[in-house]
């Protein structure tokens, strides 16, 4: 008997792409309406920040799916809509133009925006952000040979943006207001790696400062900092993070917390017939025992299956360690767990830093929260049995290179 349930993904990313897909998979054959505000069908954002920046990807293979998949596997595909309002108790959600869409399930897959710089002359042209695939165009367009370009914001999409335009010979100019890239997030020791591998190509950072104010007549041509210096430059790029979109969640009276609140199988803890994954989710996980927001890749292609998976009433528990990785110049790395700076008390090197060859474990208690390995590779998958395993370790032999993972 044909299924007569409809599901409803608001969010036309990846995490809603791979959801659609994994609902037809799985055998769904109900309605399925997905709800995108960007023109374009389903694509995914790392490669806007490194290949498709740097010209080592084709523009196509950002697409989760041909254009013709969706058709195919009877998806309504809504591009360029973006809904408006969820009515929990009647189960609708309403769209601009005041189309209502009844659900029996809903997943919020709305991703999060770029935060803006709060000061004078934001508004100007050459201001610019990196999120979609037109802001990628703008950028794309900006990354000329000489240009000189301000980054606000040594964090992963500043430095990826930083690598790509010097690559492309722009001059490059990084401010950021603590006192090394990424230092909150990997610690002194090893944020200097990344300083320094800008420097070794000519990045001029500008540590321990923010910025008063961007000026120019029309368009940017200057940031001035908070200590008084003036930047020359044609293109500034506002890497500055970015916040959750729970606008829609907020109003259907949906607990939002950074995020939509949802349990270890991405539903909602206010209404059960609603479900959140990727950007968007602030998911329960049970094996760190918290609530965790994940902004990366991975939390996408495969909290979207889950939720769909979820959708369909089969047991789920999410409990995806983090994982993403990030190639600057000639840097590749993996990073896999969760170390907020609060919890860690030791970070264990093996290899040699010097080189940029080596993992690095941020550790609590003797157990290792999370690790990244620089230009070493196939230890992804020891590094999270090792965090999974939650079993004591000894530094000296966790930070030889002789001992293997698994025994360390």
């Amino acid at each position: 008997m044909p299924e007569d349930r409809t599901f409803v993904i608001v969010g036309a990313g990846l995490a809603g792409a791979k959801a659609v897909q994994t609902l037809r998979e799985e055998g769904f054959d109900g309605r399925i309406i997905l709800v995108g505000e960007e023109a374009e069908h389903p694509y995914e954002r790392p490669p806007l920040s490194k290949g498709l920046l740097t010209g080592s990807a084709e523009p196509g293979s950002v697409f989760v799916h041909e254009a013709g998949w969706y058709a195919d596997h009877d998806v309504d595909l809504r591009t360029g809509t973006r809904a408006t309002a969820i009515d929990r108790a009647g189960r609708h959600v309403e769209l601009v133009g005041g189309e209502r869409v009844g659900y029996d399930a809903l997943l919020l897959a709305t991703g999060a925006t770029p935060r803006a710089l709060p000061v004078p002359g934001a508004e100007l042209d050459g201001v610019l952000t990196l999120r979609t695939l037109a802001d990628h165009a703008r950028i794309d367009a900006a990354l000329t040979d000489g240009a000189r370009v301000v980054i606000i914001g040594a964090g992963w999409i500043g430095l990826e943006v930083a690598a790509a335009a010097r690559q492309r010979g722009a001059a490059v100019t990084v401010v950021e207001v603590a006192e090394l890239p990424l230092q909150r997030v990997l610690g002194d020791e090893i944020a200097r790696v990344f300083a320094d591998l800008h420097r070794d190509h000519d990045v001029a950072f500008h540590f321990g400062t923010g910025v008063r104010e961007l000026r120019g007549d029309g368009r940017v041509s200057s940031v001035l900092l908070t200590d008084g210096t003036e930047l020359a430059c044609d293109t500034v790029v506002v890497a500055a993070g970015v916040r959750p979109n729970t606008d829609l969640a907020e109003r259907a009276g949906l607990a939002v917390d950074n995020g939509v609140v949802v349990d270890h199988a991405l539903r909602s803890t206010v209404d059960p017939s609603v479900y959140a994954a990727g950007d968007v989710a602030n998911a329960y996980h049970p094996p760190l025992r918290r609530n965790i927001r994940v902004e990366h890749w991975a939390n996408a292609l495969n909290g979207g299956p889950a939720a769909a998976r979820s959708m369909l009433g089969q047991p789920v528990s999410y409990d995806r360690l983090p994982y993403f990785f990030t190639d600057q110049y000639d840097l590749g790395m993996e990073y896999t767990g969760y170390a907020p700076p609060g919890d860690v008390d030791r970070v264990v090197v093996r290899g040699d830093v010097a080189k940029r060859e080596f993992i690095a474990f941020w550790t609590a208690g003797g157990r290792v929260l999370a690790g990244m390995n620089v230009n070493i590779w196939d230890v992804a998958g020891p590094i999270g049995e090792l965090i999974r395993s939650g079993r004591a370790v000894d530094p000296e032999r966790l930070a030889d290179p002789r001992v293997p993972l698994e025994e360390a």
